[in-house]
């Protein structure tokens, strides 16, 4: 962990430094994304039972549907992924 902060620093050396906004906005998005993963993992291994694998049409709205689902979830609160990815961020902000 310590060697790749290191090599990431001359990176975030002269960038911006984000507000507490732009930290939780994108911890939120991270919590979307990766919900909509699980539940995409969850449907796929469910196998028919969700409608995984009719057509392409069907997989589409699905990943549409998970993806808009997984965003709904984070925006009310999560699993609380967000609030410690935030915490996390802004302390290596420093």
């Amino acid at each position: 962990m310590t060697l790749q902060m290191l090599a990431l620093s001359p990176l975030s050396a002269g960038a911006a430094k984000d507000t507490p906004k732009q930290t939780e906005a994108a911890a939120k998005d991270f919590e979307a994304l990766l919900l909509s993963q699980m539940m995409h993992s969850m449907r796929e291994s469910a196998g028919d039972c969700f409608g995984a694998g009719q057509d392409q049409a069907m997989d589409a709205a699905m990943g549409i549907a998970e993806e808009q689902f997984g965003r709904a979830l984070a925006a009310g609160g999560g699993i609380g992924l967000t609030k410690m990815v935030a915490r996390s961020l802004s302390k290596t902000d420093v």
